[in-house]
């Protein structure tokens, strides 16, 4: 919390963890009584933050962010993410890509040696969303991850829509040898939007332990 100062432009996290910060954080700004302006990554979070008496306003009308909060669902030693878990990965890596630093906050559970036991989640448009799927397979098959299963996420038995009206393809990968080369391959399939790999976005990882102690991470730890 002490990241945050008053006057800052702040873009605000989606998912459990950020449910948690955004609370904290207004309960901080109503005592302490500071200016501060944010960005949200999806729609749940700003309608949190203004239920909370937080400002909220778009990206655009910021202009620019002093810093992005936000969870991951996975972080490794060099401080590369897997995002997506809540189906809002697309307008997270914009916004903290839009930030001077992006900063997680996560719990030990997140944090892993190499990428790619949580599913790597894909945005995808709904048109044409099967013939997207195959060709992400077959990229899959030309980066030696042949038959891992590529499925359309669902809820309820209905698929789940982002906040942009797509699609959300699910990649269990296992493990992830390659990342840059992942990254490459998705976004060059047309039907892509985005993918949930954050690669050299987050600078700073802060890492709660269950005794409520934490662990500060930053990409210098990985060299």
């Amino acid at each position: 919390m002490a990241l945050v100062t008053p006057g800052m432009k702040l873009g605000l996290g989606t998912g459990s963890t950020a449910v948690v910060f955004v609370h904290r954080l207004a309960e901080r700004v109503k005592s302490e009584g500071f200016a501060l302006r944010c960005a949200s990554t999806s729609k749940a979070t700003a309608e949190l933050a203004v239920s909370l008496g937080l400002s909220i306003e778009s990206l655009d009308e910021l202009g620019w962010l002093d810093l992005t909060i936000d969870g991951a669902d996975e972080v490794d030693p060099a401080l590369n993410l897997i995002k997506g878990g809540g189906a809002a990965h697309l307008r997270e890596k914009i916004v903290a890509t839009a930030s001077d630093r992006m900063v997680v906050i996560a719990d030990r559970s997140k944090v892993v040696a190499q990428l790619g036991r949580f599913k790597l989640p894909v945005e995808v448009i709904p048109f044409g969303w099967e013939a997207t799927r195959i060709l992400i397979e077959r990229g899959l098959e030309g980066l030696g991850l042949g038959g891992r299963p590529v499925v359309r996420r669902e809820r309820d038995g209905q698929p789940v829509i982002t906040d942009e009206g797509n699609l959300i393809l699910d990649l269990a990968l296992e493990v992830i040898t390659d990342a840059p080369a992942l990254a490459n391959m998705l976004s060059s399939i047309a039907g892509v939007v985005e993918h949930g790999l954050f690669l050299n976005i987050c600078t700073k990882a802060i890492i709660g332990r269950s005794d409520g102690s934490v662990d500060v991470l930053t990409t210098g730890d990985a060299a």
